[in-house]
């Protein structure tokens, strides 16, 4: 069964889980905020993605600004960025679906069809 990962008063997240209930895709749900994703989860999830790890950072969230990582981030090592994302779901880009074999980071209708073929 896929992970949905979420913070239920995100707009981008409803329409996710909208989408995802359109499209009657089974699903966890878990709330970011409540269960933080662990350094042994973000670890996973980043090498299963494929993408680059500043990916997963919530650039727009006000804990980004306030903690000034769009300076900071360029000089962390990866070590360093997970362990800071592990701190606080609130720093992790979401939703998060996650697959058997794919992480999806953010929302993208075309991807997420394409990687769940409803």
């Amino acid at each position: 069964m896929l992970k949905f990962i979420c913070y239920p008063k995100c707009t981008t997240c409803q329409k996710a889980k909208k989408w995802l209930d359109e499209n009657k895709i089974e699903y966890e749900l878990r709330d970011i905020k409540l269960d933080n994703p662990t350094l042994e989860e973000l670890t996973e999830w980043y090498k299963k993605s494929g993408l680059p790890l500043k990916k997963f950072f919530n650039t727009s969230g006000l804990l980004y600004k306030s903690l000034e990582l769009k300076d900071k981030l360029p000089t962390m090592t990866e070590e360093e960025m997970l362990n800071l994302l592990a701190t606080d779901g609130m720093l992790v880009k979401r939703p998060l679906l996650i697959g058997q074999d794919f992480v999806l980071v953010g929302f993208k209708e075309a991807e997420w069809k394409e990687k769940t073929n409803p």
